[in-house]
């Protein structure tokens, strides 16, 4: 609808809405008092203000002005809007420095105005409509109309400058976009707000609705539809920025419950990223969500208590795999038929948002339209799309590693070798036994791939994960433990769970390395701690098993780990600590093909009884050695970062086992390091 049109009618239909006031005040200079005309019909003026009403009527309905508290609102515009009002108030007060509206003159001009206007109960002061300026007395104090509320009846855009930074109206969305899955949450919202519908024109009745999960879009999204099903707007407030001051909080409440009014909107109280186990932040949620009589939604990743309003809690979970299919469909467009069925394993591998999914797809199709490319290079590019989709969740919750390592970097016996590249194929082939042969139909646990990697420290579990990252073309996260285990009750578990939420929708490999510490055998119960540790364990093992990515723990103590969480794992991998042929390929392979070395003696070196781990570190010191004084890596500056490396390890090594290390007759020290750099 034009606004145009409609702006111009209410501005005919105000100022015939304050000419009975200009009468009421022209015969109160004339001696006689008259009560204000009752507000003139919209139709008489225009018909378009029936079909869309003048905001003069819509604010009197919304806030329950009694008819004095309308007409000392009016008196309040018409100063702002009637040059004759000037004089008019000089002349009705008798007093040349008083040219503008009083509480006196309102009481003494308008037969039905009373002090009752002067009462925080009044809709007037409570909702701040007008403001009151200093005076000598109140009677003498000036009356002025809140800017905002000036502009809402002039039909002119505004916002409130004390809300600036709290109150951010959210734009409307495709309701035809909304999936079937998230259209079933909306249409519980609807019917919540119409079961509970005002009585007798109060909203005390209307519950909260408290979305919960973890993706704060898709549950913006799921409320804007809402809202627009019953004609409503949305607002977001962010729960970050309420005051812990209770004056402060009640007040700015009271500011956006005024708003909602004024912009028929519903108020989104998002809560992520805020801690919700400070009891203070609990508190002044609470307390600006009884302070408020509109109806709520919450954003939260967790579930608030209830307090005095009727609380109503949806959980928003991730969107079965057949509607992320047809969402990849629909925003792929002709670029779908291209990829040749490969859209099952994509829809498998990255469990995303559907904004998510449109945000990938939509970047896809540019550069397919604009570039030459094969089928192949176009499934890289969107796969490498979904993973930039993925990353800025779990990037605040753990550490990603660059995955370089391939496999023939990783040294094992052919038998440990194998079982780990059975781990690619079973991700790769989800979407096959999972969704075509339908095992996920009978169950939805134990959909993704777990693996404990046990071994002595330096034995390979770190840098096989690393390896398993690459083949899969996925991210690796590094789940920091100490960051994750707190002593206060509950809050490990949620932990846990932001990791794992997180995780899902990258269907990225999770690495929880020398987890001995959580994943502990549960004990018995003696005491409280005992029970509260018990249930870490339970709720991991749960979260395990649903986890549809690829969850990799390491242990240097495979007895310590519990053997329910060895059935639940899809892979179990004994690294063992390297025999001397195995300790000899790693030292032929620790060595970059960039790296000068001369007169390297392997056997030699593998005779020492160490892990690749003190292998790898040995190899970067005698580097670092050879890099300073300018020459190849040679046996002398290994020997020398050997004997480093059993110092820092506290172990002695004795002379047989560097036993021929240093027998070369002709020696590489001093000469240029440029002689011995290969490529260059």
């Amino acid at each position: 609808m034009d606004d145009f049109p409609w702006q111009q009618a209410n501005q005919q239909y105000l100022s015939q809405a304050i000419a009975p006031l200009r009468q009421a005040l022209t015969d109160y200079i004339a001696g006689t008092i008259t009560t204000p005309a009752a507000l003139p019909d919209p139709g008489d003026i225009d018909p378009v203000l029936e079909r869309q009403p003048p905001a003069l009527l819509r604010l009197c309905d919304r806030f329950l002005l009694s008819p004095s508290e309308r007409d000392t609102l009016l008196l309040c515009l018409a100063m702002e809007l009637d040059l004759q009002f000037e004089a008019l108030c000089i002349e009705a007060q008798g007093n040349p420095q008083r040219n503008y509206p009083t509480l006196g003159l309102a009481l003494a001009a308008l037969p039905h105005t009373t002090t009752r206007i002067l009462s925080a109960d009044s809709a007037l002061q409570r909702w701040q409509l007008i403001e009151i300026g200093d005076g000598i007395t109140l009677s003498h104090a000036p009356l002025r109309i809140n800017r905002r509320i000036l502009c809402y009846l002039l039909g002119e855009p505004a916002s409130e400058a004390r809300l600036m930074g709290v109150w951010q109206p959210l734009a409307a969305t495709d309701i035809e976009a909304v999936p079937p899955s998230y259209q079933t949450l909306v249409d519980q919202m609807v019917a919540s707000w119409q079961q509970w519908s005002p009585v007798e024109s109060t909203l005390q009745s209307y519950p909260v609705l408290q979305l919960c999960g973890s993706e704060p879009t898709t549950q913006r999204q799921i409320a804007l539809a809402a809202c627009q099903q019953q004609g409503w707007n949305l607002a977001q407030v962010p729960a970050a920025v309420l005051p812990q001051n209770p004056q402060e909080g009640h007040i700015l409440a009271q500011q956006c419950q005024r708003e909602t009014l004024l912009t028929n909107s519903v108020v989104l109280l998002d809560c992520h990223g805020v801690n919700l186990s400070e009891p203070q932040r609990i508190v002044a949620m609470h307390q600006f969500l009884d302070a408020l009589t509109v109806p709520v939604i919450i954003s939260s990743p967790d579930r608030l208590p209830p307090r005095q309003r009727p609380l109503i809690t949806l959980d928003v979970k991730s969107l079965p795999w057949q509607e992320q299919h047809g969402l990849w469909e629909k925003h792929l467009g002709d670029l779908a038929a291209d990829l040749n069925g490969y859209l099952p394993r994509l829809v498998s591998q990255f469990n995303l948002s559907p904004t998510a999914i449109q945000t990938a797809a939509l970047s896809a199709q540019p550069q397919a339209a604009t570039q030459d490319t094969d089928e192949t290079e176009a499934m890289d590019r969107l796969w490498n799309l979904c993973r930039l989709q993925a990353r800025p969740r779990l990037d605040d919750l753990a550490q990603r590693i660059e995955s370089n390592a391939t496999w023939d970097d990783l040294i094992l016996p052919a038998d440990k070798k194998a079982i780990l590249q059975e781990i690619p194929h079973r991700v790769q082939h989800k979407p096959t036994v999972y969704q075509q042969w339908n095992f996920a139909g009978r169950t939805g646990r134990g959909l993704g791939v777990s693996a404990l990697f046990s071994g002595t420290s330096g034995t390979g579990k770190t840098l096989a994960a690393d390896v398993l990252a690459r083949a899969l073309s996925l991210d690796l996260y590094r789940i920091d433990l100490s960051s994750v285990v707190s002593k206060y009750i509950g809050e490990t578990e949620k932990n846990l769970r932001r990791i794992f939420d997180a995780a899902e929708a990258g269907g990225a490999v999770l690495l929880f390395d020398e987890a001995d510490a959580l994943f502990g055998k549960r004990t018995d119960v003696k005491d409280s701690h005992d029970r509260h540790a018990n249930v870490e364990v339970s709720y991991l093992l749960q979260r395990i098993e649903a986890y549809q990515g690829l969850a990799i723990l390491t242990t240097n103590l495979e007895k310590s780990i519990d053997q329910a969480f060895l059935r639940r794992f899809s892979f179990s991998v004994s690294f063992p600590f390297p025999k001397a042929d195995l300790r000899e390929a790693i030292w032929r392979r620790i060595f970059p093909a960039e790296t000068p070395t001369a007169g390297l003696k392997y056997d030699k070196l593998a005779s020492l009884n160490i892990s690749g781990g003190n292998i790898r570190s040995i190899a970067l010191n005698a580097a670092f050695m050879a890099a300073a004084a300018g020459e190849p890596i040679t046996m002398p500056h290994l020997l020398k970062a050997t004997q480093r490396e059993f110092i820092k390890l506290g172990l002695t090594l004795t002379n047989a086992e560097t036993s021929g290390w240093l027998s070369k007759p002709r020696s590489t020290q001093g000469q240029p390091v440029s002689q011995w750099r290969r490529g260059q």
